[in-house]
């Protein structure tokens, strides 16, 4: 359908508007990096993040490959079950609003730990808490990486799929080793800013081509054909549900992982640190929410979109699902539109990758290696944030190695949904716990977040989608691993006792409801 003749303007294009992307966010990591002195600076950009500002990173932060690149794809392969993701990705914050942003920012000072370590005896759980939030960082980057080698590929000839996932890598790893949280959170508001244009082009585009009626945009999702397995053509109805998930509890399974993971994943918890106060995490809560929305409505238009005007077929020759959005800009935009989403889909990725890899390294070198290892005191000053720089090059180089293996064929909007069940199923039971219940000890902490997270991994590995004869039914783990996280720390908690854990549950009740004590912005 498209000349080989149009690809070397279109690789041309993408290719300068994505360098003029990086070379402006390498200037932002150059200026940030004169200002991140001291720990605070770097792993929470000074708390001197407004609440809209910290909004749109947070949008920034969420709004990932899986969101533009996978979900859309899964909507244009497989309709109304496809779009489910989006509903379950969009509503999951409220459970950050109402459970966790305020009484997080109040009681933590940059890690999801600390508000553990804050009651419960701090060495175990900030080593349980640590490898959790490697593990879904991880998995959550991986994605990304998937993503990044899928549309370098497609885009500019001559170059692999690994040569891809390389780049990316060395990228992300720039901007947390020397910008740190600043020039982070800088990148991701660019980059939200970028992603809701691209998406409101993409959309109008789209309903143009059925005269803004979107009664008939909706009737000609009703008879989509597509090409099966075994060569047969099939007409389908994509507004119903059962594409996917032949069995509801999957769908179920998919919807407990959403909505109650977000409030679990490290990297967007820690960005509650970067604002000066709980009101201001409050707000940011507010202003991620309309911009997360207005873009998850979209992606009904171009995900459906793509379904209607290029067919199933056409993306799966084309790139695969993951490249259903760049493609359709293609079709309604000509290749310097083709370009400017695919520049887009770099930068989403670029900043999700960012705030993944300062989560992990945070975590690492705050919770670990300072008050594991050290038991809370650094050997010499600036040692903390040299070996958060130091992790990020390690999570950098494993994320890099496990996306290569794992090739590009995978659905990143897939493999997040994984990541979402791990951080729902080990992370969330003990931040619910040690944040409302009197009785909970460090004993149901770890219990909790092992659990959680070697059930929802072993779920994963003997799924429908890990073997070919699973042990397990469901494509998700949520429905099996959340409860089990729960119970364990539950289990923990009854079979122990802990006095000091119950003496200080008050002190940080009115801490975290209160924020007397809290940690506060860093002068200029």
């Amino acid at each position: 359908m498209f000349a080989i003749s149009t690809a070397a303007p279109a690789s041309n294009a993408s290719l300068w508007i994505f360098l003029a992307f990086v070379a402006a966010t390498l200037v932002i990591t150059w200026l940030s990096a004169r200002r991140s002195r001291g720990a605070s600076a770097y792993f929470a950009a000074g708390r001197r993040i407004t609440g809209w500002q910290n909004g749109l990173a947070v949008a920034g932060d969420y709004m990932s490959a899986a969101s533009f690149l996978g979900i859309a794809g899964m909507i244009a392969m497989n309709g109304y079950d496809g779009f489910m993701y989006s509903v379950g990705f969009l509503v999951a914050y409220l459970t950050v609003l109402f459970i966790v942003a305020e009484p997080l920012r109040n009681a933590g000072k940059y890690t999801m730990a600390d508000v553990l370590a804050y009651r419960l005896k701090p060495r175990p759980v900030r080593a349980a808490a640590s490898l959790s939030t490697l593990t879904v960082s991880i998995f959550y980057m991986i994605a990304q990486m998937v993503g990044a080698g899928v549309l370098v590929r497609q885009l500019i000839p001559g170059v692999t799929y690994e040569v891809a996932v390389i780049g990316v890598g060395v990228l992300m790893v720039v901007y947390v080793v020397f910008g740190g949280m600043l020039a982070t959170t800088w990148v991701q508001i660019i980059k939200a800013i970028l992603l809701i244009v691209g998406s409101i082009l993409l959309s109008i585009l789209v309903l143009k081509r059925f005269d803004f009626d979107l009664a008939k945009f909706f009737s000609s999702l009703t008879a989509i054909t597509s090409t099966t397995a075994s060569g047969e053509s099939v007409t389908r109805n994509f507004l119903t549900p059962g594409l996917i998930f032949k069995n509801p509890w999957d769908q179920i399974s998919l919807g407990m992982a959403l909505l109650l993971g977000t409030a679990g994943l490290p990297h967007i918890l820690i960005r509650f640190y970067t604002v000066p106060d709980a009101k201001t995490a409050r707000s940011s809560v507010v202003w991620a929410m309309l911009i997360i929305g207005a873009f998850y409505i979209m992606t009904t238009f171009f995900g459906f979109g793509a379904a209607s005007l290029l067919g199933p077929d056409h993306i799966q020759q084309h790139g695969g699902t993951n490249m259903a959005a760049p493609e359709l800009a293609r079709y309604l935009g000509g290749e310097i539109f083709f370009a400017f989403i695919c520049a887009v889909a770099f930068a989403t990725i670029l900043a999700v990758v960012a705030g993944l890899t300062i989560s992990a390294s945070t975590s690492f070198a705050h919770d670990f290696y300072v008050n594991v290892i050290h038991h809370g005191k650094e050997h010499r000053p600036g040692e903390e944030v040299r070996i958060a720089r130091i992790t990020a090059f390690v999570v950098g180089a494993a994320s890099i190695v496990i996306a290569i293996l794992l090739g590009p064929g995978v659905n990143v909007a897939f493999l997040v949904g994984l990541a979402f069940a791990v951080a729902a199923s080990a992370n969330l039971p003990v931040i619910v716990f040690s944040l409302y219940w009197k009785r909970f000890t460090t004993a149901g902490a770890v219990a909790g977040l092992l659990v959680g997270l070697v059930s929802s991994v072993v779920l994963i590995l003997i799924s429908p989608d890990f073997m070919k004869n699973p042990l397990f039914p469901l494509k998700n783990p949520a429905l099996v691993s959340i409860p089990l996280g729960f119970l364990g720390a539950w289990l923990g908690t009854v079979l122990s006792k802990e006095q000091s854990s119950v003496e200080k549950f008050t002190e940080l009740q009115v801490r975290a409801n209160t924020g007397l004590g809290a940690e506060k912005a860093t002068e200029h």
